[in-house]
């Protein structure tokens, strides 16, 4: 019943910008945190960022912090990632995940997944 589908990747340059959407439905938004994942080609998936239930509450990768936000628009059921200052190494497919109740970046604790979307970042 619940279901996160991603959008917003694409092709950017070193330095550029991004916004990924993450559309929630089936599901009581308030209820549940939401993190966004990536792995890249060859690699296990690492968690970059998750946002608590209310939106008050986040966390950040190392990798990524200050040059990411994440934020929540529980009306809307839709989070979003705003990934600045991009590099190549933040090449992956980016996932959205929800747990009920639950901010971790480790994906084992995510039970519900999107698809993905990709993000490529190359000059």
């Amino acid at each position: 019943q619940l279901q996160l589908v991603e959008s917003g990747g694409g092709l950017v340059q070193p330095g550029g910008s991004l916004r990924l959407s993450c559309a929630a439905s089936g599901f009581t938004p308030d209820y549940y945190a939401i993190g966004w994942f990536r792995q890249a080609p060859g690699k296990e998936r690492e968690g970059v960022s998750c946002i608590s239930g209310s939106g008050g509450s986040t966390k950040y990768a190392d990798s990524v912090k200050g040059r990411f936000t994440i934020s929540r628009d529980n009306a809307k059921n839709t989070v979003y990632l705003q990934m600045n200052s991009l590099k190549p190494e933040d090449t992956a497919v980016y996932y959205c995940a929800a747990a009920m109740g639950t901010m971790s970046l480790l994906p084992q604790f995510m039970p519900y997944w999107g698809k993905g979307t990709l993000v490529t970042v190359s000059s």
